[in-house]
């Protein structure tokens, strides 16, 4: 590992794949190959943070008119559902509740099922997006959400070159923004809007909340202000006591 970091791999890159091949020293255990593993928690490697890449809405429209048509639903689930590429092009229409305006990720490109539960959770999704989507549809019909003219399943590789098309018309789009950045966007968006963190923890299917903390506990608004007010609503509740009303005045002297 620290051939690889002077190498100047990324710290993601190097967390993975010691995950993996203690993955696979643990199987060699169980199946009696080796007797003990040379990897364990103590020689892990951190394992970095992500960097969400931010854009406006206004940007995030920009690159949805520089798209061709038969892209933009994946950029419309992408930053206002929160799908990742692979499940964008994995959707198949049986998978969006029109009537309720529900979508249901259940697999990924090709057509393997998604792992994990948390992944597989509903997303609601407001009327003018199904209006959009249901527009699509009307005009591309077919099994799959993401398909070209004859029908076929778009693959993650032609919406990244219709995406990075795209890009490169739009300006002022932060150095680096990718795709998945749309899904960071998604949670932006949500954090911008006063949900609380559990509640965008399942919007955005992170197994924990500590994961949502890592990628948006900066953009919670108005730490200091909202510390301020707590602590302020518990002391002014002795608001009829003698000494506090005389500490009051005397605070409001030195202030002024």
């Amino acid at each position: 590992m620290v051939k690889l970091k002077a190498e100047g791999y990324a710290p993601s890159y190097m967390f993975a794949l010691h995950s993996r091949l203690a993955q696979i020293f643990n199987d060699a255990i169980q199946d009696g190959l080796v007797a003990r593993s040379p990897l364990s928690r103590r020689t892990s490697p951190g394992m970095g943070k992500q960097r969400p890449y931010m854009a406006t809405t206004e940007q995030v429209w920009s690159l949805h008119d520089a798209m061709e048509q038969h892209y933009r639903a994946g950029l419309l689930l992408a930053a206002f559902a929160g799908l990742r590429l692979a499940e964008v092009c994995g959707l198949r229409l049986s998978d969006i509740d029109f009537m309720r305006g529900i979508v249901n990720p259940v697999r990924q490109y090709p057509d393997e099922p998604l792992k994990t539960e948390c992944s597989r959770t509903p997303i609601p999704i407001p009327a003018s997006m199904t209006l959009a989507l249901s527009a699509r549809v009307k005009q591309f019909s077919t099994e799959w959400l993401m398909a070209d003219d004859l029908g076929h399943q778009i693959g993650p590789w032609q919406l990244q070159r219709a995406f990075r098309a795209a890009r490169a018309v739009v300006d002022d789009l932060p150095k680096g923004f990718r795709f998945h950045d749309l899904r960071h966007f998604y949670g932006s968006t949500l954090i911008a809007s006063g949900l609380d963190i559990k509640t965008v923890q399942t919007r955005m299917r992170h197994a924990s909340a500590k994961t949502t903390l890592d990628c948006y506990g900066h953009m919670l608004p108005d730490r200091d202000d909202a510390t301020r007010a707590a602590i302020d609503s518990a002391i002014t509740a002795r608001a009829d006591s003698a000494d506090f009303s005389r500490t009051r005045e005397e605070v409001d002297t030195y202030r002024t």
